[in-house]
């Protein structure tokens, strides 16, 4: 099973959030922020949204950072993913 996204929407499979501080303090999981730190693992056709011509910028394999409360969590079987607006990706995370 897989997602597909439609217009402008980007599906997200979170990167793992740090455990441990730069200090080597050990994080329990409640105290552990959602990161915002993302890959791309899907994007939507774009088209026309709202009467706007939407195209897309993001491509499969992209590492991005998304606004913090964006979009809808979605689990299927064991995978975790983010489906959000193209416009609630802030960056494109380049090596």
């Amino acid at each position: 099973m897989k997602l597909v996204p439609l217009g402008d929407k980007v599906v997200l499979k979170q990167l793992e959030a740090e455990e441990t501080t730069k200090s080597g303090i050990v994080l329990p999981g409640s105290a552990q922020e959602k990161p915002q730190q993302a890959e791309v693992v899907a994007v939507g056709p774009g088209g026309v949204i709202d009467g706007k011509e939407v195209v897309m910028q993001v491509k499969v394999g992209d590492k991005v950072i998304y606004q913090k409360y964006a979009g809808t969590d979605v689990k299927l079987g064991e995978d975790k993913y983010v489906v959000v607006k193209q416009n609630d990706i802030v960056a494109i995370v380049v090596d």
